[in-house]
């Protein structure tokens, strides 16, 4: 046997020898899947002799790409400096810039210059943007990002503007397809390419001329993908094609980490590969090198209530290790101090450095609070994958209205606003208000008062349509100022923040924009301290003004990391808290009545849980103040299906004997907010009644979990809180809360 491959253990040793035919490698966490595809590689090379330029490796990210690519060379012996252009280097790269070599060569075939130039984020917006102009469809209305999204999503299905013309059906598609066909031929004026086009186009030319297709099979005799996971249709089918001739295909992938639904990935390419390539070879790398058995034990309980999951036993070395700790949280602020006092103890006590720990959540807006404790506690962190909260856009924008309420001579808090969401008011124009202001003593509300009560507005060098729009920004203004003598800084937030048309901008941002409106209910959390606050508003902007200057990056490399669960894949801590293990958080609202979603919700959780190397902590809380009104939490049905003996259970210490949150009332309360509370567009299904503090017991086996929707003969469609060996307790909408017998009882899953 070649001592390439001393190193390895068997399993991945069997990875790398099985050379021919179709391959898939189930690699659970932690399990050293990358480290065997790369030796894959080199094994193909060194010892069976096949040239470099015959082998194909791909991955999804540039630096994965990198790293495998440096690690090969070592392994061929090659020099740091060689580059993939050189005879003896392989076919490493991405998934687009593989593509993007391919159509510098042939795109000429499709009616395009080989000198082609893709367009970025902003390239495609701006491009969108003048399409919706010229063809009449209203920015208002409909967001340019939306169409993007949409035209997105469609070419990851291999679907081109005519195809989308012809398959339309909603006002939505008509008005997209129209808009994509106009995108289309100006990109092709262009000659450019946006992101998506890259493989879109690639498969394209190879369906459309055999003999380019022919050329690439004959190049690429073995091809290896990593995170088979998390392809998309669009890359499935280039795959497929390009290894029809040799069928030497290996992938690798972890099902159980397919995280990325929302963006196109298709968990079923690696769920099918069997039904696809029926010859297969299944490899399974089940030693894990990075967690605890606990922590592995406790990950496994939790995935394997999916269904749809190809299975693996981990297993590792390592010794079973410290219990999990399970934290019970009075509120989010009891939340972010237990997180900063047991980092800081365990930093202590066991010599970490900050960036052994980690921070994960569901959502972006969860961070606000964990932000605020770390500042109070001088532990430096940083935000991955997202801005700090107070940098956020919307939540800059909001305090600019806020920040000119309280000081109408304010210029850079004017210059932000005046503007957003869009009036039609240019550079020029504000320039001169700031001018006309600074002969009225710097107040700019009254040098607006002046343009827009002016008989002719023109005398002041601004033209009528534009003094209208000024006109509704005084009264906007005018409203507001009056309102916050008499108003708390949230009821200003929430006048501002509709009356300024910034929710209904939003609105019409999808995805995007619910993320957005999430961060600005958010800030209402923050206002509602100030409630009772003599000087609330002054108060309160100061408040956030010096916690939003508090930068704690500077010149320091050793920093906690925040970040959500999608972001933390692939990455590994000493120790990790997972906050907000709460029903509407992980699992997210949006899954509750999808079970595809909620199976990915629950791969999420795992991912986060096998992070931890030594800890892992998931925290909940009873109530939760965010999206801008307080919550009665339950614990997430996730940590119910983890055995209670591998918890270390703890409490705040203000939960243990609160009668508060046993009461009716409270249950009642919860009631409501899971049925019926709407904030503002988004209808988010929450948690509705604090479960009371159990005796631990083991876990009976049922039909039905807590969470869980049914639908009753009588009452109608509700949600089971909580089970005992003999009833369940299920609340409906009309009829409140129910104790119904098991095995008896009229109701069945929705």
């Amino acid at each position: 046997m070649s001592k390439l491959i001393d190193g390895l253990n068997e399993k991945q040793k069997e990875a790398v020898l099985q050379t021919e035919g179709p391959v898939l490698i189930l690699a659970g966490a932690g399990s050293g899947k990358t480290r065997a595809l790369t030796f894959r590689v080199a094994y193909l090379i060194k010892e069976k002799g096949i040239h470099p330029k015959n082998v194909l490796a791909v991955t999804f990210t540039n630096k994965a790409a990198g790293e495998m690519l440096l690690r090969v060379k070592e392994l061929l012996e090659l020099p740091a400096e060689a580059t993939i252009f050189s005879s003896k280097v392989p076919h490493v790269g991405t998934f687009h810039s593989i593509c993007v070599r391919i159509l510098r060569r042939e795109i000429e075939r499709l009616g395009f210059e080989s000198k082609f130039v893709i367009y970025d984020d902003q390239d495609q917006l701006a491009l969108m943007k003048r399409v919706m102009r010229e063809t009449g469809v209203s920015q208002e209305q409909i967001k340019p990002k939306a169409i993007l999204g949409a035209i997105s999503n469609a070419k990851n299905k291999l679907i081109d503007a005519k195809l989308f013309e012809e398959q339309q059906g909603s006002y939505f598609e008509e008005t997209v397809a129209k808009c994509f066909l106009r995108y289309a031929k100006e990109l092709k004026q262009a000659s450019a390419l946006d992101f998506d086009d890259i493989i879109l186009f690639t498969v394209k030319l190879m369906q459309e001329n055999p003999d380019i297709l022919k050329k690439y099979q004959t190049m690429f005799r073995y091809i290896m993908v990593d995170e088979y996971q998390d392809t998309n249709h669009a890359q499935y089918t280039l795959l497929k094609m390009l290894a029809k001739v040799h069928n030497n295909l290996c992938v690798v992938g972890d099902d159980w980490q397919s995280i990325y639904g929302w963006r196109g990935a298709d968990v079923q390419n690696i769920l099918d590969f069997e039904k696809d390539y029926p010859d297969a070879k299944i490899v399974l790398l089940e030693q894990n090198y990075r967690s605890t058995q606990n922590i592995l034990d406790a990950a496994h309980q939790v995935i394997s209530k999916n269904v749809n999951r190809k299975e693996k036993n981990m297993w590792t070395e390592n010794d079973n290790g410290n219990l999990l700790t399970l934290f019970e949280a009075k509120n989010e602020k009891s939340e972010a101090n237990f997180v900063t006092e047991e980092i800081l103890k365990l930093k202590k006590e066991l010599k970490h450095k900050f960036d052994d720990f980690a921070v994960l959540y569901r959502t972006n807006a969860q961070s606000r609070a964990m932000e605020e404790a770390f500042m109070k506690a001088g532990i430096p962190y940083k935000i991955i994958g997202g801005m700090k909260f107070y940098q956020r856009k919307e939540v800059k924008d909001v305090l600019a209205y806020l920040f000119f309420v309280h000081n109408t001579k304010n210029k850079i808090g004017f210059s932000r606003i005046i503007n957003t969401p869009g009036r039609g008011i240019g550079d020029k124009t504000v320039e001169k208000i700031i001018s006309l202001g600074e002969k009225m003593e710097g107040d700019l509300l009254l040098a607006i008062e002046k343009i827009a009560k002016a008989t002719d507005s023109r005398e002041f060098g601004i033209p009528p349509s534009k003094a209208k729009e000024l006109q509704k920004f005084y009264e906007l203004m005018g409203e507001s100022l009056v309102a916050s003598h008499s108003k708390t800084v949230a009821e200003l937030i929430e006048k501002i923040y509709r009356d300024s048309g910034y929710e209904k901008m939003l609105a019409k941002e999808g995805e995007e924009g619910q993320v957005r409106h999430e961060n600005v209910q958010e800030l209402l959390t923050v206002a509602r301290k100030f409630d009772k606050h003599e000087n609330g508003l002054e108060a309160f902007l100061e408040e956030v003004t010096l916690v939003s200057q508090t930068d704690n990056d500077l010149g320091i490399t050793e920093v906690v990391p925040f970040m959500t669960l999608h972001s933390a894949k692939g990455l590994e801590y000493e120790s990790v808290f997972i906050v907000g293990m709460e029903e509407g958080l992980l699992p997210h609202s949006r899954a509750t009545m999808n079970e595809s979603e909620m199976e990915e919700e629950r791969r999420l959780c795992y991912v986060g849980i096998t992070r931890a190397k030594q800890k892992a902590h998931l925290v909940y809380t009873m109530t939760r103040n965010i999206y801008g009104s307080t919550q009665i939490s339950v614990k997430s049905r996730f940590i119910d299906e983890i055995e209670p003996e591998l918890f270390e259970q703890r409490y705040d210490e203000e939960v243990a004997d609160d009668d508060f949150f046993r009461s009716e009332a409270v249950i009642d309360q919860g009631i409501n907010d899971y049925f019926g509370v709407k904030q503002g567009f988004i209808k988010r299904p929450t948690s509705f009644a604090y479960k009371p503090k159990k005796k631990k017991q083991e876990k009976k086996r049922s039909d039905f979990s807590d969470g869980e929707s049914v639908k009753h003969s009588e009452f109608g469609t509700g949600m089971i809180v909580s089970q005992d060996k003999k009833t369940f307790s299920v609340v409906f909408p009309t009829a409140g809360l129910k104790k119904l017998a098991k095995g008896v009882a009229p109701f069945e899953k929705v």
